[in-house]
């Protein structure tokens, strides 16, 4: 089978493999379309060698591992690879844990499918798991205002839908050039707003005040960094409660201008897997025992769209499939995919 290895420098290296053999607990998919993420370059690009670094695909089952009861050859599935193991999404078959795999219903593409595994196992990590928010089975009674930054990202939107299902409202969405993306996300009938970020600090926090006087809510307790940046923590600071919780999504940050009073958590998908550990900082929060909630959200995502409250994330295909994959590194290193991830279709 064909691969796609990338390098230090995002070039990738497309070369024959033998098609891998899925272990106990997976299933092996013979990808359609595979999907991308930052940490995709980011791991390549600061590891030193040459990896398959995809972790998201979709496509048919072409085997399973002993103990695999939910899926069979032929099924449509999209999943998430374990990450930093061989095997990877840029290849022409890929091994998924059955535990992060989930049935694509027949209305659902696999472009559309591929956009959705590790973004939104992340927002579901950093909701429910980090900041203990009411789950959609469980959803909130009362006003529970909530802060997202970097809205318009796969990982904050995603943690929009999946916060609107736990009726999590209102929810500031923190956005940029996409905030017309994050508009058609919220509503506005329970308060939500999007704020862009570049009318700068001091007008977004009073944007974010005057909304919560207007619904006679005091600061906010929660906020969510869907994609670590530093105007999202010094927000944070700014905006939530004494005793506020603000979860980000990078484990390796420094946190200084955060308030000692607030409770700081990093969520880290690789968690998802029960088995993953990153180089430990003071920061970090293990999400060690969350591979119950990969299966069970990825149970849920079928259910989602199957129902429409959730949808994939707008994408752009790439030409040249696994070929494909070098110019999009580069151009998810260099900013270019504002609102939208990049997927190749592989067969």
């Amino acid at each position: 089978m064909k691969e796609a290895l990338v390098g230090p420098d995002l070039d990738a290296e497309v070369h024959d493999v033998p098609i891998p053999k899925p272990g106990p607990g997976e299933v092996l998919i013979k990808v359609e379309v595979a999907g991308s993420n930052p940490k995709d370059w980011k791991y390549p690009h600061g590891g030193g060698t040459k990896v398959n670094s995809g972790d998201d695909m979709a496509g048919t089952v072409e085997d399973v591992g002993e103990g695999v009861l939910e899926f069979r050859k032929g099924d449509r599935v999209a999943a998430m690879h374990r990450m930093r193991t061989p095997a990877g999404s840029f290849a022409e078959y890929s091994i998924a844990p059955a535990i992060t795999a989930f049935h694509m219903p027949a209305n659902v593409s696999a472009e559309e499918a591929a956009t959705i595994p590790l973004a939104a196992l992340t927002a579901v990590l950093g909701l429910f798991y980090n900041l203990n928010l009411p789950q959609p089975w469980t959803p909130a009674q009362e006003p529970l205002p909530l802060l997202i930054y970097g809205a318009s990202s796969a990982v904050g939107a995603f943690a929009v839908k999946l916060a609107r299902r736990s009726n999590i409202h209102p929810i500031i969405a923190i956005a940029g050039k996409a905030k017309g993306f994050v508009e058609s996300l919220i509503d506005p009938s329970k308060g939500d707003v999007v704020l862009d970020y570049r009318d700068g600090e001091e007008s977004v926090i009073q944007s974010v005040r005057q909304t919560l006087g207007n619904l006679k809510i005091p600061r906010i307790k929660y906020a969510f960094d869907a994609i670590g940046e530093d105007f999202g923590l010094l927000l944070a600071s700014k905006l939530l409660l004494p005793d506020g919780h603000l979860c980000a999504i990078s484990p390796s940050r420094e946190f200084s201008i955060i308030p000692k009073s607030l409770t700081i958590s990093c969520t880290y998908v690789g968690d998802i897997h029960g088995d993953f550990r990153p180089v430990k900082t003071v920061n970090y929060v293990s999400t060690a025992n969350a591979a119950d909630f990969g299966y069970i959200y990825s149970r849920l995502f079928t259910r989602g769209l199957q129902e429409g409250w959730l949808t994939g994330h707008p994408y752009e295909v790439v030409a040249g499939g696994l070929a494909g994959v070098s110019t999009a590194l580069k151009d998810l290193k260099d900013g270019k995919a504002s609102g939208k991830k990049f997927v190749f279709r592989v067969s």
